[in-house]
């Protein structure tokens, strides 16, 4: 950020402003500097902007705001506007546009797609996600997400794999890092993919953060995929917003006794796009395929029995209840809940509600 911005970052400092009061404002002033000429009593009674919990912006040389400039400046933080030319096209459309965004990295021209999903996904829903991420990449797609752990974590991971861009939307200040752990990725993704933030530095991650996070991060896709969504998972916002937004939503499906897809399950039956490969959204969206190469990991396998083994070679992606495990393996279904219980702490199995295994990824 250079010190032309210094106008914008004041006003979004304002307590009490919000997005719909600057915007208001500066249709009515036509400027940030005209608006910061004007007082909060002039504000009311010119353009109607009014609050009891609205104060006054930050003085010039106020310390808080020299630092927060001074900072943004040394992390590469851009800000944009919707009045500036380079604000996003996809998000001038919707009938409530970001009115400040505060970027770090690089944008990218191809086609978006989003992915989310649950932060609490499974082993086996992570791995997919992020093959799923890798191959859209090698396919000149960007891919959006939120940052959050989980399967948004995954499309990002994948997205950097390949050869197309990540856009990581925050729920947070752009001068924030949440999740914590995600530090690193985050750091990658501001080096070879785009941070993106509407809020002001400093902001936290509050849970009424993310409503507003999520409909940008479908407000800039083309379209939606949802990953191991339960009932009520934020994820089922955001594709309430892209169908708002005029968006294709699609959905990954799972099993109906698992609870992390029932949101997935709940938006095919209203008509979501169903995906169970890359090709499914390639196919919809006119997307010309090719080859691309394996980017699959080899696991090196820690040294296991024979029963041991047994029982990880009838394990897949499919779900196998122990019982068929025990019969499959010639083992005692006693035997075989021990030696799956040995490898869940190994990362090589996965227990599903109801007495189910599925394979796991060591990470």
């Amino acid at each position: 950020m250079q010190q032309e911005d210094l106008p914008w970052l004041r006003l979004h400092m304002t307590s009490g402003l919000g997005r719909q009061r600057l915007i208001r404002l500066i249709n009515y002033y036509g400027s940030p500097e005209a608006v910061l000429a004007a007082s909060p009593d002039d504000w009311a009674q010119q353009a109607g902007v009014k609050s009891k919990t609205l104060g006054k912006p930050p003085a010039e040389q106020d310390g808080l705001t020299q630092r927060t400039l001074h900072n943004l400046h040394e992390q590469g933080v851009h800000l944009t506007t919707l009045w500036h030319d380079n604000y996003p096209a996809k998000l001038r459309t919707l009938c409530d546009p970001p009115a400040v965004l505060y970027w770090r990295g690089t944008w990218s021209g191809e086609k978006q797609l989003a992915i989310v999903g649950s932060r609490h996904a499974s082993a086996a829903g992570q791995r997919w996600t992020e093959d799923l991420a890798c191959t859209l990449s090698h396919h000149h797609t960007t891919i959006v997400s939120g940052l959050a752990r989980g399967i948004d974590s995954a499309a990002h991971r994948g997205a950097l794999k390949g050869v197309g861009s990540t856009i990581a939307v925050l729920g947070c200040g752009i001068d924030r890092i949440y999740p914590i752990e995600n530090r690193s990725l985050f750091e990658q993704i501001a080096v070879q993919g785009l941070i993106l933030s509407e809020y002001p530095p400093g902001t936290a991650p509050l849970p009424g953060n993310f409503p507003g996070r999520n409909r940008i991060i479908s407000g800039l896709s083309d379209g939606v995929v949802v990953i191991e969504a339960a009932s009520k998972s934020g994820s089922l916002i955001t594709a309430d917003f892209a169908l708002e937004q005029g968006r294709d939503v699609f959905a990954v499906p799972g099993a109906p006794y698992d609870i992390q897809s029932q949101g997935c399950l709940d938006l095919l039956r209203q008509g979501a796009i169903m995906v169970s490969q890359p090709q499914d959204i390639f196919d919809h969206l006119g997307i010309e395929t090719r080859h691309t190469p394996d980017h699959s990991v080899v696991f090196e396998l820690p040294p296991l029995t024979d029963k041991q083994t047994k029982v990880l070679e009838n394990l897949g992606k499919t779900p196998r209840h122990l019982d068929k495990l025990a019969t499959e393996s010639g083992l005692t279904p006693m035997e075989v809940s021990a030696i799956v219980l040995h490898l869940e702490l190994l990362g090589l199995a996965q227990s599903l509600p109801g007495g189910h295994y599925i394979r796991g990824f060591p990470s």
